[in-house]
């Protein structure tokens, strides 16, 4: 992590058009983005051309996972910062609203909840389905999910828990900030039609979120057992299920969440 605040604002060494590759691949064939972040590792291509020019290659950049990039938090953020005003502009025209909608939508859903769901993997995941952890079954794996092991150390990193979180983030954003705003005239009724899709809306943006964890997780050789973070998927039908068939509109419940502290008048 400490790579990805020093290159917080140096702005021509960020890739964007990577980051604008993530986001499209990330809701049409997310398994390609972690294959991406594999085979850079794996290549290491922009090590072996600095080696080339005999230049010293920090250790944190021939072992690590993690791709010390901030193009694409500045990206997503800014995109939330437009669908802030979107949503400001439609039920609350107001400008303390707009101001504590977009710091909502940037700084709490996003920033923060990507940092505290970071924290969690990175004190839970390691421990829980590392190698030789007791009570699970099974061999540790030889390979991961695009191939063998391209290092020898076993050691979750923060930065890249936050690589996960982050992106794994992005198409709750596009379902739940997105279509669910060009939706809410069709969907902020009590009829079954509405209630139908908007709790199918939730169900996908939850489905998606836990694929692309998974994804994220399951492509580290030495972690053992990621299958289990698909878990929260059947849970999440059910959910879907007793909701649906028992009249509860997902919708009500989630833009007063998203939305909590900002008064918005649908």
């Amino acid at each position: 992590m400490p790579r990805f605040f020093k290159r917080l604002f140096k702005f021509p060494q960020m890739d964007f058009e990577t980051a604008v590759w993530e986001m499209t691949h990330l809701m049409i064939a997310p398994k390609k983005v972690f294959k991406s972040i594999y085979y850079q590792k794996r290549t290491q291509h922009d090590i072996d051309k600095m080696e080339r020019m005999g230049t010293d290659t920090p250790t944190e950049m021939r072992n690590s996972w993690h791709r010390p990039d901030p193009a694409f938090t500045y990206l997503l953020s800014f995109f939330l910062l437009l669908t802030s005003l979107a949503w400001s502009l439609a039920y609350t025209p107001r400008l303390s609203s707009i101001l504590k909608l977009s710091f909502m939508f940037i700084f709490i859903h996003f920033l923060l909840g990507s940092l505290v769901v970071s924290t969690l993997f990175y004190l839970l995941v390691g421990r829980l389905l590392g190698p030789g952890v007791a009570g699970l079954p099974g061999r540790r794996r030889t390979q991961g999910l695009f191939g063998p092991s391209t290092s020898s150390t076993d050691a979750l990193e923060f930065g890249y828990c936050f690589d996960v979180s982050i992106r794994a983030f992005f198409p709750p954003y596009v379902l739940l900030y997105i279509v669910q705003y060009i939706l809410m005239p069709a969907i902020d009724h009590s009829n079954k039609a509405s209630m139908f899709v908007a709790n199918t809306l939730y169900l996908v943006a939850g489905c998606y979120w836990s694929l692309i964890t998974f994804l994220g997780f399951n492509s580290l050789t030495f972690l053992q057992h990621t299958r289990l973070l698909l878990g929260p998927v059947p849970v999440m039908g059910v959910v879907w299920l007793g909701c649906t068939v028992g009249g509860v509109n997902l919708e009500r419940w989630g833009v007063s969440w998203l939305f909590w502290g900002v008064d918005i008048s649908k």
